[in-house]
């Protein structure tokens, strides 16, 4: 059974690793303009740069809404791990939120269902709030089957997530289908919120906030479309256009 009730709607963009420093704390300044708005219109705003340039961008938003993420963690707080970003110095640099699980992640780094599983109860133990990444690799031409498919799909990654995590933190689940990552147009809106309905059911029995949010050539335009099934967007090179990032907010806002 579906919950009555919504939780609040939320936006955001991660820079992924397409900009310089200083371009990426002017963007950072950018989206700082906009949290007035975004409030204002009854949405969570929030920015994931990389993570050279946390502890700066914690300092140029501290005094607004928008949330600071991280795009990603290791599941131990500290240890002889080279190379790897502690979830603990990640809530002291500033951030609130972690993505987690991306599938350029899973793809390049062999990310498994366990290690996004270990890595989101990490964040969740330093108070930080695990944004994961889920969907299904495969595009299938036929609606019907595509839905059912999808779903089985991502049902272990989200099954083995929320056995990893404390069941009254908040959660958010972006459903972003692998195939419509970079593609020219986000995935079919039926598909979209037929897949998201059942992501939601999934979650139904949790005490803290799960929030369902959809990414994969999200932009403008995208959200009226698919808000029936989903709390927000999880936006990537459409939002590069600050402007862009205004509309969607404006457009989340108001459906």
């Amino acid at each position: 059974m579906l919950p009555l009730s919504r939780p609040r709607r939320i936006v955001g963009v991660s820079l992924k690793m397409y900009y310089d420093l200083q371009n990426t704390l002017s963007y950072v300044r950018g989206v700082y303009q906009l949290d007035g708005e975004a409030w204002n219109a009854r949405v969570d705003l929030f920015v994931i740069p990389d993570f050279v340039t946390l502890m700066e961008s914690a300092r140029i938003l501290e005094s607004s809404h928008v949330m600071l993420g991280a795009q990603d963690t290791f599941w131990e707080d500290n240890g002889a791990y080279t190379g790897e970003v502690s979830p603990l110095v990640l809530q002291q640099a500033g951030a609130k939120i972690v993505e987690i699980g991306h599938a350029e992640r899973r793809a390049m780094f062999g990310e498994t269902d366990d290690w996004v599983a270990k890595k989101a109860g990490a964040a969740a133990r330093n108070g930080l709030i695990p944004l994961v990444c889920i969907g299904e690799k495969t595009y299938h031409n036929i609606a019907s089957a595509a839905v059912g498919m999808a779903v089985e799909e991502c049902r272990p990654q989200v099954s083995s997530v929320l056995a990893a995590v404390p069941d009254d933190v908040e959660v958010i689940l972006a459903y972003e289908p692998v195939w419509a990552i970079g593609a020219s147009k986000p995935a079919n809106p039926d598909h979209v919120v037929n897949v998201t309905k059942e992501l939601r059911r999934m979650t139904s029995n949790r005490n803290g906030v799960t929030r369902i949010i959809y990414g994969g050539s999200a932009g403008p335009g995208t959200f009226a479309t698919i808000a029936e099934g989903v709390d927000g967007l999880f936006l990537g090179r459409f939002a590069h256009d600050i402007n862009n990032l205004k509309r969607v907010i404006e457009e989340v806002g108001e459906a």
